[in-house]
């Protein structure tokens, strides 16, 4: 049996990576590819209680190491029960965040070393790559108008972080991009939700 394709949808906050999923989801589905949608971290029972965990604003919240272990925990389960299944049997796994998150929020935003980000990949999912990576970029400004409608003042314990928190992330996912454009596609998240699909369909083409 083929294997299945797989695609992340990575960027800050706000720049609509939800939307877009459940788009290029439809889209596939209407076009007979069997896809499966997934987030992180979640995605699995045990991944999805280490989501309450990380992102619940109550308490003071984790340090860089632990959250990195704990993404890297849920991930693990992630790929060994949801993803790795289905890529074998030849579904397409589409995913709200992968990898890629971690390492521009713990390392880029919280300043850990990307190669020990890395390493924890390499133990606990068995360094599994998307086939393609689709990166939406919008303006800090824009993103945080989308913010605001979508959440309401609300927000997670991560999300609610400060700008310089948020800009140190968005660079990190840029030189990522910059220094692997064979897996990633940068894809600007400006305009309607229907412009900006037609942009990810070019990107996975």
């Amino acid at each position: 049996m083929t294997r299945g394709r797989f695609i992340a949808l990575e960027g800050g906050e706000g720049v609509g990576k939800s939307t877009q999923l459940r788009l290029l989801a439809e889209a596939l589905r209407t076009r007979g590819v069997a896809v499966v949608t997934t987030r992180e971290p979640g995605g699995t029972p045990g991944a999805e209680a280490i989501r309450a965990m990380l992102l619940d604003p109550a308490g003071e919240g984790w340090g860089p190491r632990a959250e990195a272990l704990l993404f890297a925990a849920a991930r693990a389960d992630h790929v060994d029960r949801l993803i790795g299944p289905a890529l074998a049997r030849g579904d397409w796994v589409l995913t709200d965040r992968y990898l890629d998150s971690s390492r521009a929020y713990q390392g880029g935003g919280s300043g850990l070393d990307d190669a020990q980000i890395m390493t924890l990949h390499r133990i606990g999912s068995g360094g599994l790559l998307p086939d393609r990576t689709v990166l939406l970029e919008l303006a800090p400004d824009l993103a945080a108008q989308r913010l605001a409608a979508r959440d309401l003042g609300q927000t997670d314990r991560i999300g609610g972080r400060d700008a310089g928190y948020h800009a140190r992330v968005a660079s990190a996912f840029r030189q990522f991009a910059q220094d692997d454009p064979a897996r990633f596609a940068l894809v600007d998240a400006d305009g309607t939700p229907g412009a900006v699909h037609a942009r990810v369909l070019a990107a996975i083409a």
